[in-house]
């Protein structure tokens, strides 16, 4: 079976090392997702271990859709009793791009009435529909009037790992967080400090990286976990062997620090969440107060954009200090900047050696390298 696993834009190749590393065949990357092959016991690990991608699409079928009729017709002949029974409940995401039928709610409208209208004709009843919490969800994906139809095996999306309980202003995905401490190459083994840390996210997916934790581990539960031919044991068998795969601690520092108090709380409340109290450090300390222990290891800082006209000259001096407190106290480290204001980030005053191009949400952003020496 091929299955493709979705994600952000400009995180498909993190995501292509992530399967393989997981003993699992990718069979090609394309613009916000990575295809892969395998049983579904592929399809339960990569939910389980995945740490950058936000669903596991099981692809049913491909066909041409030049109308709402073509779509229709080719959705109803499935073999729907396959999968769904009438009293389970069902859903359906769309998204349309380039193509002659332009509304992705029709889109997902008329796929919902393609799969009742078979359900009612073949066994006399048919399914609810629940947008927020179905026993089955369908995808949709039309783009130039090419429609593939799968089966969402995750569910809720991925970065909803289930430990954020509290938040500041405008958090990152987990997944996104998961895929700036992979673009860093760290392996675990040195210091990892986020001198702006927020409610934690990015010192979270470290924290679990480094344990060697299946983000899947935190979640309560999967799409696939509702279907008819959900294998309890084979799922059994894989979280099992997840617990069994963490470690209980580590060698080395994972901290946090913030000058606000109120977001240290939340980070510590996520933190608890997740089960990583014993492996992060968190403190109450403004950026200006921040020296790292001993390097090498990685800093990184996701400073706000100033989004708002008349933001970008309040944070100008904010975005001069991380670059002061760079190069003046993180020799031997290397640091990293995420951000989406691209004017802001000269104000850094130091070279980057690398630039990745990332998307927070619709935002065009940049993950910029430094080599403190």
């Amino acid at each position: 079976m091929t299955f493709f696993a979705t994600t952000a834009k400009g995180i498909e190749a993190v995501l292509a090392r992530e399967i393989e590393s997981l003993g699992l065949a990718v069979a090609g990357e394309q613009t916000g997702g990575v295809a892969f092959t395998g049983t579904m016991e592929a399809a339960y690990r990569a939910n389980l271990w995945l740490r950058t991608a936000n669903r596991i699409l099981m692809p049913l079928k491909e066909f041409d859709c030049f109308s709402e009729q073509d779509l229709y017709s080719r959705v109803r002949k499935l073999d729907w009793p396959r999968y769904l029974t009438p009293s389970m409940t069902l859903a359906v995401d769309a998204n349309v791009r380039d193509s002659h039928i332009t509304h992705s709610k029709y889109a997902a409208l008329k796929t919902k009435d393609a799969i009742v209208d078979h359900m009612r004709a073949k066994l006399g009843s048919r399914p609810d529909v629940n947008p927020n919490d179905p026993d089955l969800r369908v995808n949709v994906h039309i783009h130039r009037n090419r429609c593939t139809l799968s089966l969402d095996t995750s569910g809720e999306s991925l970065h909803r790992r289930g430990y954020r309980r509290s938040q500041v202003e405008a958090p990152l995905k987990e997944t996104l967080a998961a895929a700036l401490v992979e673009l860093t190459d760290w392996d675990g083994t040195t210091p990892f400090i986020d001198p702006m840390c927020g409610s934690g996210t990015i010192i979270i997916e470290a924290a679990l990286k480094a344990a060697n934790i299946a983000p899947g581990l935190i979640r309560e539960r999967f799409g696939f976990q509702r279907w008819l031919n959900f294998d309890k044991t084979l799922w059994k068998g894989l979280t099992d062997e997840a617990r069994a795969l963490r470690k209980s601690k580590l060698d080395t520092v994972i901290a946090g620090y913030d000058s606000s108090s109120k977001a240290i709380k939340a980070a510590a409340a996520n933190i608890r969440a997740a089960g990583l109290d014993e492996l992060i450090t968190l403190g109450v300390k403004d950026i200006s107060d921040f020296t790292p222990p001993p390097g090498p290891g990685v800093i990184m800082v996701n400073p706000p954009y100033g989004e708002r006209l008349g933001d970008k000259e309040e944070l100008a001096p904010l975005y001069k200090q991380i670059g002061d407190v760079f190069k003046q106290r993180c020799s031997g480290y290397t640091g990293y900047v995420f951000t989406g204001n691209l004017d802001l980030a000269k104000r850094i005053g130091l070279k980057t050696s690398r630039r990745f191009v990332l998307y927070n949400g619709p935002i065009e952003s940049r993950l910029l390298k430094f080599e403190l020496y």
